[in-house]
């Protein structure tokens, strides 16, 4: 599967979205991939999955022991990997503004983590989550996502195995082109909800 394969998924589920969107990083852009429509159909989701969990397998050298997403955006994208590789899930969510993990979730020493990320556009909530995780002492050997907006190019201090990867225009918010400009501001996704 390749990065129009995966655009097309999210056509289908119409997640593709266009208009003035403020990113979770408050950048602004005219495309938003909205991968709720996508995980809402269980179908789409394990075609992604599947095929992620493919490229993950023939580019570790080293096999997971457990997938840890970040919640909230990477717990469906994250369930579904473990299934499709054979493996648990669980997953950090914020207390006090910082990941950790809750609900009696634990990791071991030394365990081997994917860290699982639906999308990512600068890395930060994924650097956030692989600190979190190795606070624990288990150890993060990848992260992988479903879509890399950055194109390659977020650090996330781990290696990173996308499914898909391109980048869309984005743009600091006193710095908008006029077309953007001229539209209501939308904040489609989680970040900052109470």
């Amino acid at each position: 599967m390749n990065t129009d394969d995966v655009l097309d998924v999210f056509k289908q589920a119409g997640a593709l979205l266009e208009g003035h969107f403020i990113l979770s990083s408050g950048r602004r852009s005219p495309v938003f991939l909205q991968k709720a429509f996508v995980f809402k159909n269980p179908v789409l989701t394990a075609t992604l999955c599947a095929a992620l969990a493919n490229k993950i397998r023939s580019t570790l050298e080293v096999m997971p022991d457990i997938i840890v997403a970040p919640a909230m955006g990477g717990v469906i994208p994250g369930y579904e990997m473990a299934r499709q590789m054979g493996l648990e899930s669980i997953f950090v969510e914020r207390e006090n503004g910082e990941f950790t993990l809750r609900r009696g979730f634990t990791l071991e020493q030394g365990q081997k983590v994917l860290m699982m990320e639906d999308i990512i556009s600068t890395g930060l909530s994924s650097r956030e989550c692989i600190e979190a995780i190795n606070a624990t002492g288990a150890k993060v050997i990848a992260g992988a996502c479903l879509f890399d907006r950055s194109g390659g190019k977020a650090d996330i201090g781990v290696p990173l195995i996308s499914l898909a990867s391109k980048v869309f225009p984005s743009y600091d918010k006193d710095d908008l082109p006029p077309e953007l400009a001229a539209m209501p501001a939308i904040k489609p996704g989680s970040r900052g909800l109470k």
